[in-house]
């Protein structure tokens, strides 16, 4: 195995063993869940903006953990770290987890330059990034966390894109279409007269390269005269105030913001289908199903409240992600994940 990066796949109630084992936009908004000494673990979601109203995952009772943990990457998978960082802090009032959105690619390159201690991602690491950390000797542990239906939306007001196929979205979003696809009438006849206006993710995002590897059949191929950023909520806002605006984003952005947006079913071949936890897991909805990851240096994990930390998402995993709006991992994947987890341990 290259030591320089080991790789974990867990899943559901999977304990984390072999960190359990050791002792003991291109601007980055950071947010902090605010600390707590209450040994509950329950979330409170009423003003926070954030992801989740169901039952709130079980913490362990309130320790004596301290310190900071630094997690930054993709914006899609924030959400989901931000919740778990607020429940982990509600049974460990001594820890600080601050969670920053820089994009998977601007994620990575402060996670390989030794600042950050976990890095979230919504694609997997490419090869120059993996060069980078180790040039710097950071070495990692990659996890899946869960599954994501990469939608696409359009105004509320709009009710003629119901559902899009590839090739549709190809004709949009292609270089070839800079300066030149501007109406929707272009994307279909039967279309009205309407200008378009596209929203979607800027180019350190892990969300840009799957789209535009999935759509225009190459990663970082796509025209340049949409609005980009690293906020997904940027794309929600512009959407929403524009009638002929179309925009791509994660699935939980999606499901937070169904009074301000609609979805688009996408045709890849087989029909018209939605976006949606179920169409991800029965494989129906391709080809912007992916999965999402994070990343952890291995000096990082360590460190007990880091080591606390992971544990406690594998352990609450799919509580945490079903209440905040994500796609758990399937039986399929657990199996296969469990049997991965087996071999590396008693390797």
């Amino acid at each position: 195995m290259n030591t320089s990066k080991r790789r974990f796949v867990l899943a559901g109630i999977i304990s984390f063993s072999l960190l359990a084992a050791s002792c003991g936009d291109d601007e980055t908004t950071t947010t902090t869940a605010a600390p707590t000494t209450e040994a509950s673990g329950g979330t409170t979601t009423e003003g926070s903006g954030e992801p989740g109203t169901t039952e709130p995952a079980t913490t362990a009772p309130a320790s004596n953990l301290s310190g900071e943990i630094s997690i930054d990457g993709s914006s899609t998978v924030a959400p989901l770290m931000k919740l778990t960082a607020e429940d982990f802090q509600d049974a460990n009032g001594g820890v600080t987890v601050a969670v920053g959105t820089s994009g998977t690619g601007g994620g990575f390159e402060k996670f390989c330059n030794g600042e950050t201690d976990i890095s979230n991602a919504s694609r997997a690491i490419k090869d120059e990034e993996v060069a980078a950390c180790e040039g710097n000797g950071i070495e990692f542990i990659e996890l899946i966390i869960a599954n994501d239906a990469l939608s696409v939306v359009v105004n509320p007001a709009n009710d003629w894109a119901t559902c899009l196929t590839v090739e549709q979205l190809n004709l949009m979003w292609a270089p070839e279409a800079e300066g030149t696809i501007n109406n929707w009438n272009q994307i279909d006849p039967s279309f009205p007269d309407q200008a378009l206006t596209l929203f979607g993710a800027g180019t350190d995002s892990g969300t840009f390269d799957y789209f535009t590897k999935e759509i225009n059949g190459e990663e970082g191929a796509s025209r340049t005269d949409y609005n980009p950023t690293e906020d997904d909520n940027v794309t929600v806002t512009g959407v929403n105030g524009d009638a002929g605006a179309l925009g791509y984003f994660g699935y939980s952005y999606l499901e937070e913001n169904l009074d301000s947006v609609k979805a688009v079913e996408i045709d890849g071949g087989e029909g018209c289908v939605a976006p949606s936890a179920e169409n991800v897991q029965n494989g129906t909805y391709t080809p912007l199903a992916r999965p999402l990851y994070i990343y952890i240096s291995t000096d990082s994990a360590t460190r007990a409240e880091v080591k606390a930390f992971v544990q406690f998402y594998v352990d609450n995993q799919d509580a945490i992600a079903t209440e905040a709006l994500f796609v758990a991992l399937d039986d399929e994947q657990k199996a296969t994940q469990a049997e991965e987890l087996a071999s590396l341990l008693a390797s």
